[in-house]
């Protein structure tokens, strides 16, 4: 008989706003995430506007995609935005140097871009270059986007046929300054924050959420230099507004960082390490919140996740510097496990972006050069089966009676990995609970111990599939997908929900 586990959720006790923004995407000009992704050009056959690809747009829009991060990555930091504007036939070369060393010919650019947003319904996260960037070169790309009336950015905008400036919300300074942004040490970074930051203008109603550079994982001491930049320790005031956010980046995968294991061949033993690993960011999370909260304990400065996912070495055969990697059954369990997390984290955490949209890393979708065929991820489909909370009321959720371990190796040692993760949220007279088995032998049951409102009616789906290393093809595009889930009965205290191994279980409830 399968284990039981008891979650009580008072349906009743709002915690804090689940933002949409968590459920973020990021597109660089890395491999075949632009080009051959959302770009396929005015002249070709698969069907397009404006040269981005429809079935790319209608995809995402099923997710209700809340942000874009463009251009990079990496490639932010060598990326001078007046290369891409313009007549296409007229704009400069380059070479992308981080991302194959091959040519970049600028025809995928700023008005591109943000056409791709307006298409999409999704809000611009312009990432700015800082690395090999100027702070004029900064500030004159913000008043190109966002400023209205007459100057020069905007007589330029309008000569290249925008008149109108666009919204952009989101702005990044730089990108993994301690890396590939420029080597920096933190203190050095810092200065150049509040430096550019203080050149990021408001433009007319446009308010810039300015984003700084943050850590690598677990780099708390990055962390905290930065809001040392902006506040002091204890402090009650506002903090100073050189920024509004600061990021980190948290990846996933198994053995060493030169050799990270593949995404479709992999042992028990590799995958729950992987698991181990996906679950760690919540201590990650924690560790970050916790030197934010001495320097800003009202949560004004904004923690961003703005890249994330499994990186595993690229699929044999295809360029090594594109970064086109599978997606299985495995990689839709890290995803599930992470958005659970920041649920649980939403009074701090406020924006994450998943790297990325297609075909580099854990894509969302994956697009066949041979055929054009476009391949919906098992990660996709955990996105569109949380939409659900985006911007909902986080309810708590307490796990009681036990949950069931597994020990796992890892680099670190030994560790005990929970196999089940559950959060919830509330909005519009529903509610919806989120639950992973990551049990790759073992089913699990969770009694839904509800209180506080009376459930009238309830929905589940799951998504799961036989074996772990189940993926999409453009031939089998439905061998990992949701169905409607029969695994869930009245109980005494609400209801209780069959979970079975290596699974994601969806169940939303209808409120009184």
């Amino acid at each position: 008989m399968a284990p039981t586990t008891r979650a009580v959720i008072d349906l009743d006790v709002p915690g804090p706003t689940i933002s949409r923004h968590l459920y973020g995407h990021f597109a660089e000009h890395l491999g075949r995430c632009v080009y051959g992704g959302f770009w396929v050009g005015e002249d070709s056959e698969i069907p397009n506007e404006r040269g981005i690809r429809l079935d790319v747009v209608e995809a995402l829009r099923a997710l209700r995609i809340p942000n874009l991060r463009w251009p990079g990555g990496c490639f932010a930091d060598e990326y001078h935005w007046k290369d891409g504007i313009g007549p296409r036939e007229d704009r400069p070369r380059m070479v992308n140097t981080h991302w194959g060393d091959v040519e970049e010919n600028n025809h995928f650019g700023t008005h591109e871009f943000m056409d791709l947003c307006e298409m999409l319904g999704a809000d611009p996260y312009v990432n700015g270059n800082v690395g090999s960037g100027t702070v004029r070169e900064m500030s004159e790309w913000v008043e190109y986007l966002t400023r209205d009336g007459d100057s020069p950015m905007v007589a330029l905008r309008r000569a290249n046929g925008r008149d109108e400036p666009w919204k952009v919300p989101f702005f990044g300074i730089g990108n993994e300054p301690w890396g590939c942004g420029g080597n920096m040490r933190a203190e050095t970074y810092a200065e150049l924050a509040r430096q550019y930051g203080t050149y990021c203008r408001d433009h007319g109603d446009n308010v810039l959420y300015r984003i700084a550079a943050g850590a690598a994982d677990d780099d708390y001491h990055w962390t905290e230099t930065l809001m040392k930049a902006v506040s002091c320790l204890g402090c009650t005031r506002e903090p100073k507004q050189f920024f509004q956010g600061l990021s980190f980046h948290y990846y996933t995968f198994n053995g060493q960082w030169a050799d990270k294991g593949s995404a479709t061949e992999f042992t028990e033993d590799e995958y729950y390490e992987t698991m181990a690993k996906a679950r760690d960011v919540e201590r990650v999370i924690k560790g970050h919140a916790a030197v934010m909260d001495v320097y800003d304990p009202a949560k004004r400065v904004g923690l961003i996740l703005d890249e994330w996912g499994t990186w595993w070495n690229v699929e044999p055969g295809t360029n090594p510097g594109f970064l086109y990697q599978q997606n299985t059954l495995r990689d839709a369990l890290v995803a599930a496990v992470h958005l659970d997390a920041f649920h649980r984290h939403a009074d701090r955490l406020v924006m994450a972006n998943i790297a990325q949209t297609v075909n580099v890393l854990q894509a969302m979708i994956l697009t066949d050069e041979q055929s054009g065929a476009l391949v919906l991820t098992p990660s996709y489909h955990v996105f569109a089966m949380n939409t659900g909370h985006h911007d909902a009321t986080a309810l708590d959720v307490r796990l009681l009676d036990g949950v069931a371990t597994r020990t796992v190796c890892t680099p670190r040692g030994e560790e005990e990995l929970e196999t089940l993760s559950v959060s919830a949220s509330t909005k519009d007279g529903a509610a919806l609970v989120s639950l992973t088995n990551l049990d790759a032998q073992d089913d699990t049951r969770v009694v839904l111990d509800l209180r506080g409102r009376d459930v009238t009616g309830h929905r589940a789906r799951i998504l799961t599939a036989p074996a772990l290393h189940d993926h999409n093809t453009p031939t089998r595009g439905d061998a990992v997908a949701p169905r409607d889930h029969d695994g869930v009965r009245t109980h005494e205290r609400g209801l209780v929900v069959d979970v079975p191994a290596h699974s994601y279980v969806t169940v939303r409830l209808e409120l009184a």
